[in-house]
């Protein structure tokens, strides 16, 4: 990569797929190449993540509001970056978080750092006449690979008010040989599960933050059979053709000590550790995502050797895409996979930390989107670009979903 310059930087404050304020970048080199890049915002967040700066006025966007974000990309960042040539990607990101000077980016905020951090990238690959994902996959290294995608069904807990208390349960097509494949069979699936609901709980087709169905189930275990039962009745073979991954978000309905209140019941950890392995046998779950309280290490170890090869123990929250954690993950056996989310650490190279120290313990990787999107789509680059297993997007519904499915399709075309 050529020494590069920053010319300017221009931030504003857009909206996210729940109406929520972001930040969107767009970075000049002087070259006069562009890229633009937006950053979403979960809603399920762990409390290792990297800080969103929101502004706290409570007449405006409750609180949320990014103009300060946005004022410190415009000012503090655009001073300190067009000073100087940037190497690289490391260099640029390296800057940021000594500009910042803080452990969680607080100060100047990880939606305002990471936005420069991927307008970069992006300017960088028009620069280098390169696809994004195939700049990406420079940066890692690695040889680009479409990612199987992880699609939601049903969603409960945080994205959903609540009904049940499982957050997400998703679908995945391990048969299935292409993406054009992957998106007819979970149509099929996703609108039995419709039709299902309407003749069971009377409810129309009403989505949650990331597209998912979210009837009025009385527990996570029916959500979990009615989502096998909509495989079975789209003509498909549950844990064959089709098979589930689930969020828990545990964190969320963790109590204390060890207890977790569960649909409203009380549950040991011990015995919800039980009961997720007896899940994962009967409703053919592949993946358990945030099994347990994000910082109960000692119960994760128990988890991940409970379910072993059966199911993928993915850490989010545990994690937080946060290189530290994910290696004490690692020494520890807590877990043997990881869900990535650029969001959680703040730049792409800390990202791409995270990446290399999952596949250097033979983990898997699912690349992830937020709760709160938008409809910028380098998501589905990132993921080929740094052969993820498996992706995390949201439902087949939706625009800032579709954006990031639809490039999938688009990179298919061009025979990634």
């Amino acid at each position: 990569m050529t020494m590069k310059q920053i010319k300017s930087l221009h931030a504003i404050e857009i909206l996210d797929s729940r109406g929520r304020p972001t930040v969107m970048t767009r970075c000049e080199l002087s070259d006069g190449s562009i890229g633009k890049a937006s950053v979403p915002s979960g809603a399920s967040t762990g409390t290792s993540e990297a800080v969103e700066l929101r502004d706290g006025d409570p007449t405006r966007y409750g609180g949320l509001g990014c103009l300060q974000a946005v004022e410190n990309v415009n000012t503090i960042i655009q001073a300190a970056v067009t000073a100087q040539p940037i190497a690289d990607q490391q260099a640029l990101d390296d800057l940021l978080i000594a500009l910042d000077g803080t452990p969680n980016k607080g100060k100047l905020g990880a939606n305002a750092i990471l936005s420069v951090s991927l307008a970069f990238a992006r300017a960088c690959a028009v620069t280098e006449q390169v696809e994004l994902y195939q700049w990406f996959g420079q940066l890692a290294d690695v040889t680009p690979r479409l990612p199987k995608p992880m699609i939601n069904l049903f969603s409960g807990g945080k994205h959903a008010g609540q009904q049940v208390s499982i957050q997400d349960v998703q679908i995945a097509f391990p048969k299935a040989a292409t993406m054009n494949e992957t998106f007819a069979a979970m149509y099929s699936v996703y609108y039995t599960a419709a039709k299902q609901a309407q003749a069971q709980h009377g409810v129309r087709l009403l989505t949650a933050d990331e597209g998912g169905l979210a009837p009025p189930f009385t527990s996570s275990e029916e959500m979990l059979a009615a989502a096998v039962a909509a495989i079975e009745a789209a003509g498909m073979v549950a844990g064959e053709d089709a098979c589930l991954t689930v969020d828990a978000a545990a964190t969320h309905f963790y109590q204390s000590g060890q207890d977790y209140a569960l649909d409203g019941n009380t549950i040991s950890a011990t015995d919800l550790i039980a009961l997720y392995a007896e899940w994962v046998g009967r409703y053919h779950i592949i993946s358990l995502e945030d099994g347990l309280f994000e910082d109960a290490w000692a119960e994760w170890q128990t988890l991940a050797a409970r379910l072993g090869t059966a199911a993928m123990t993915l850490g989010d929250d545990l994690l937080c895409t946060n290189p530290q954690r994910i290696q004490k993950a690692i020494d520890t056996g807590a877990a043997n996979s990881l869900l990535l989310k650029v969001n959680q650490i703040g730049t792409l190279s800390e990202a791409l930390h995270a990446l290399k120290l999952a596949r250097s313990a033979g983990w898997q990787v699912v690349v992830s989107a937020r709760s709160g999107e938008t409809e910028d789509n380098w998501l589905a680059d990132l993921a080929t670009g740094w052969a993820a297993d498996y992706i995390k997007v949201g439902s087949i519904t939706q625009s800032e979903r579709l954006a990031k499915y639809n490039r999938l399709l688009e990179l298919e075309a061009l025979s990634v």
